[in-house]
């Protein structure tokens, strides 16, 4: 990247996305203020500690490692020179709520044969769903990830014309596309549980996202020692060795354009007067609150028609003893999980007969947990926007420590000596997330590539967004690419 030399930058917010562009800009050689509203960075990867249990609070899946080696390899670093990961094995176990049970496992031959149990003829659409897969996410990622095509223009040239087959994917919905290969509706669940995490159902995500399971099947599922607060950390010291200067506690009630740079003020009234503001906040937060009206790009009208991604009732548990036979990752499926969906993004309501995650991260890392204890959390996915008063709560809790017990065998009721429970009012009062939303706006037909915001303001010279909201998306590595993404259209406007 070009010089930046001589240029104040700001990044508002302490997420994966701001965190990336600080040590892109820092390495550019502007001088990089990083604020941050909590007493962490890390954004939605923030970590809670208590009782001797810690747990990530949000991210927990380490995937596409790719991306994490090209992020540090451009500033001469590896991962490992930051944090160790171990590949997990199996990925993930799933238990089905009519007693099936299944390990997805890094062995792509024995997946063809389990695939092969359920369906006659499974086995080999395996092979070929995960060669089209492969061949998306390599045509994907170099054309339409890496290169940012947030602007229209941005499309119409050789390498978008020629990667036509991969763009048309987007014409379609995951749900018809994983039809084509298989008829038992647990395989299809199997080949897109990965929606959860950007966002999506299955009738809304476009079909592009089967590369996901290429991420899944074969670039692997890892765990960073000390979870993905460890990536956090990398992240941090990375910046740290770059020049970038953090500041928690710093929240911004204020951004404003002056005739020379930015007026930046956090609600402790202190002031900074930046030439460039990178916005790694909320991004409908940003501009319905600290920005002035006649700053910003789109209105009210504009926020409420967008589709933002679920929340999530979260419960952080400390638990006596182990959790056999939960793995580090387990998922908890009904048969048909369409009701949970259609309760998220149809009917919003709380789920009747939930899809949700566990996470034991003990089962890998014992200094998550004192001896003798496991540390697990529950994830159930949940449309934004709803009530979620303490009544409900505990309602809702008691129903999910009953599905646990019925249907992984697992019953923990009676061996919980720590709680903490978090969900959409929590998202909303902690990340000033839009909706209560736990991962931004979703991954719909109509909210990808160029057409999800802009990480470059239209309406104001020097401001830039970074983070889920804007491309390429959801997910840590995606938020690690956007602030590529954001830092490139500074220094490209500045120099």
């Amino acid at each position: 990247m070009s010089d930046l030399s001589g240029e104040d930058v700001t990044v508002v917010g302490g997420g994966i996305g701001g965190l990336s562009a600080a040590c892109y800009l820092a390495d550019a050689d502007a001088d990089v203020s990083l604020l941050e509203k909590n007493d962490q960075l890390g954004g939605r990867a923030s970590r809670l500690e208590a009782e001797g249990f810690r747990f990530d609070m949000g991210p927990s899946w380490y995937l596409m490692p790719d991306v994490f080696e090209r992020f540090f390899a451009y500033f001469g670093r590896e991962p490992s020179d930051y944090y160790d990961l171990q590949r997990l094995d199996p990925h993930y176990r799933v238990f089905f709520k009519d007693g099936d049970r299944l390990d997805v496992t890094g062995n792509n031959d024995e997946m063809r044969e389990k695939f092969e149990d359920y369906e006659p003829g499974a086995g080999e659409a395996f092979e070929e769903y995960l060669a089209t897969s492969e061949r998306h996410y390599e045509t994907a990622m170099e054309k339409f990830v890496y290169e940012d095509r947030s602007r229209p223009r941005d499309w119409v040239d050789l390498d978008v014309l020629t990667a036509t087959p991969v763009g048309l994917q987007l014409i379609g919905s995951m749900q018809g596309h994983v039809e084509e290969y298989f008829e038992h509706p647990k395989l299809q669940q199997i080949m897109q549980y990965t929606l959860v995490f950007l966002g999506g159902s299955p009738k809304t995500t476009p079909a592009l996202y089967n590369m996901m399971s290429h991420v899944d099947f074969n670039l692997g599922v890892y765990y960073p020692d000390g979870g993905l607060g460890a990536v956090v950390d990398g992240l941090v010291e990375l910046g740290e060795e770059l020049g970038v200067t953090y500041e928690t506690d710093a929240e911004v009630e204020e951004i404003a354009r002056r005739k020379e740079g930015f007026l930046v003020e956090t609600v402790h009234g202190d002031v900074s007067h930046p030439d460039a503001v990178v916005v790694n906040a909320d991004y409908a937060h940003a501009e319905r609150e600290l920005l002035p009206e006649h700053e910003r790009q789109y209105d009210d009208e504009y926020w409420d028609e967008r589709t933002y991604a679920p929340s999530a009732f979260l419960m952080y548990l400390g638990v006596e003893g182990d959790v056999e036979p939960l793995e580090h990752h387990t998922l908890v499926l009904p048969t048909d999980w369409e009701p949970h969906f259609d309760d998220i993004f149809e009917d919003p309501e709380w789920p009747d007969d939930p899809a949700y995650y566990l996470c034991v991260p003990s089962k890998t890392d014992e200094s998550v947990a004192p001896e003798g204890h496991s540390n697990l959390f529950a994830l159930v996915p949940i449309a934004p926007g709803l009530h979620d008063e303490d009544a409900i709560r505990e309602e809702y809790r008691e129903k999910i420590l009953a599905d646990i017990a019925e249907h992984t065998g697992v019953d923990l009721r009676d061996r919980i000596v720590y709680e903490k429970q978090f969900a959409v009012s929590d998202f909303g009062e902690r990340y000033n997330a839009t909706e209560g939303t736990a991962l931004g706006l979703a991954h719909t037909l109509r909210q990808t590539a160029l057409l999800r915001p802009n990480n470059r303001s239209s309406a104001v010279d020097g401001l830039y967004f970074t983070g889920s909201f804007t491309t390429p998306g959801i997910g840590v590595p995606m938020c690690l690419i956007s602030g590529e993404h954001t830092a490139k259209a500074l220094i490209e406007d500045f120099v």
